[in-house]
């Protein structure tokens, strides 16, 4: 698999809903990493794992629709909008990630979003 194609996996398992799905994209020493000030980043597989279930309880539905795709040797930039039910209301938020890619897995992932636009329709802020 390509870089890109590894990208697009990893973001079409959260369709699933299978915490084991998701986290089988990932490296042992996975780092998360988010910029928006309601993201909680981790460090390692085994922490990813942990939270997931929560994360995908927590958004019925989800679906990562990705619009773009910019690959760059092991580096791969997706950008997309998050799709679920938050508090029975739709949401879709823009956001972009950025991956390193080592061998078939992700090892790295930063994601960048806007936290308002997601409480705005989440109906938690104004």
């Amino acid at each position: 698999m390509t870089p890109a194609e590894i990208a697009r996996g990893y973001l079409g398992a959260f369709s699933s809903a299978d915490p084991e799905a998701v986290a089988a994209w990932v490296t042992d020493d996975f780092v998360n990493e988010h910029t928006a000030a309601l993201g909680s980043g981790c460090a390692g597989r085994d922490e990813y794992l942990r939270r997931l279930p929560g994360f995908l309880a927590s958004m019925p539905g989800l679906v990562y629709e990705v619009e773009d795709v910019i690959c760059e040797g092991q580096k791969v930039a997706a950008a997309y909008t998050l799709r679920a039910t938050v508090n029975d209301r739709p949401i879709a938020v823009r956001g972009l990630m950025r991956f390193e890619i080592r061998g078939q897995q992700i090892a790295r992932r930063v994601d960048y979003w806007d936290s308002l636009v997601f409480q705005r329709q989440a109906g938690l802020a104004n």
